[in-house]
């Protein structure tokens, strides 16, 4: 407990430095979240579930009745940015965390020193405290007496039952993009994704979902830097052989920030005591003022697409 302590006392001391900047959560943080849930909660049967406002929780009594209560969790899913809890019933959850959401189980049946705890999410006390807290939207009690909460300060967050074959048609899948981890994530792909917006900025391509799914500001930041891309180009202007170094350079990097869970020392954290530790191995995310690795340059910080961005004047000079 001391570690989990210690894990997020640090992150509440980084994040109270902030001015207000609220992070969105990326593939990888989301990733973390799938693949602990994962692990704790398939196979659990659902027993209950409370929440406090329709809007968190917008699904009929009915529905809920039907095919929530009763049913047990069969696998979850990610995509993009958004999770998805199959269930016996073929209906499925599907959970978007936005700003300020977490999910914290906790197995109350362990004993109180070894109790099974697992969160992740906005990085404020209730991964630690007592549950539920008033940040507390929605809580699933399974049959065996263990909980699932869904924590969401700002109320931006949801979880949606729908029949299991509906959910890749719903609106919002429909406008992702591809997932950049599967195997269909070829060259060619990502080529014909960009070139649908080729005179914009690269940056803002990299941050549009229904180009590409999960992408957010850390990691567009760092792989524009590993593939010696300015923010600012016009994808047009960009060379096929950049374009080759920025679609490996997505891939590897997404797949080292999933290793090390995350970047999570900021707005996510794991309520088990790891907190994500791939800011350690960032190049140029939030390294303003320090020394390009690669060529010695001071990395700057401006703004594209709305966003703070990262980048060394030398290595990423921008294509007119």
């Amino acid at each position: 407990m001391c570690s989990i302590k210690y894990a997020v006392n640090y992150v509440l001391g980084r994040w109270s430095t902030l001015c207000h900047t609220i992070y969105m959560p990326e593939l990888p943080e989301v990733e973390t979240v799938r693949s602990g849930l994962e692990r704790l909660i398939t196979g659990r049967i659902v027993q209950d579930t409370t929440f406090d406002t329709q809007k968190s929780f917008p699904n009929s009594p009915e529905d809920t009745k039907a095919f929530l209560i009763g049913a047990r969790i069969k696998s979850i899913h990610r995509r993009g940015k958004v999770l998805t809890i199959d269930l016996s019933s073929n209906y499925s959850l599907v959970i978007h965390l936005k700003m300020t959401g977490q999910l914290v189980f906790i197995d109350s049946h362990a004993r109180l020193k070894s109790k099974k705890r697992f969160g992740a999410g906005h990085p404020n006390k209730s991964l630690l405290g007592d549950l539920p807290d008033k940040s507390t939207r929605v809580k699933l009690t399974f049959e065996d007496g263990s909980a699932l909460y869904f924590n969401d300060q700002r109320k931006f967050g949801w979880m949606r039952l729908l029949p299991t074959v509906e959910v890749p048609e719903i609106d919002f899948f429909k406008r992702l993009g591809p997932e950049p981890l599967q195997s269909t994530f070829t060259r060619e792909l990502f080529t014909e994704r960009l070139m649908r917006r080729k005179q914009s900025r690269i940056k803002a391509v990299l941050l549009d979902q229904s180009v590409i799914a999960g992408i957010g500001n850390i990691y567009a930041d760092e792989s524009l830097w590993a593939a010696k891309i300015h923010p600012e180009t016009r994808v047009i202007l960009i060379s096929r052989s950049k374009l080759r170094a920025l679609h490996e350079a997505i891939i590897n990097i997404l797949r080292l920030s999933i290793e090390k869970g995350g970047s999570t020392d900021r707005n996510y954290v794991d309520a088990e005591g790891k907190k994500g530790s791939y800011i350690q191995f960032a190049k140029v995310f939030r390294k303003e003022g320090k020394q390009c690795e690669r060529c010695q340059s001071t990395i700057v910080k401006i703004r594209s697409a709305g966003r703070g961005t990262h980048l060394c004047p030398r290595c990423q000079r921008v294509s007119q």
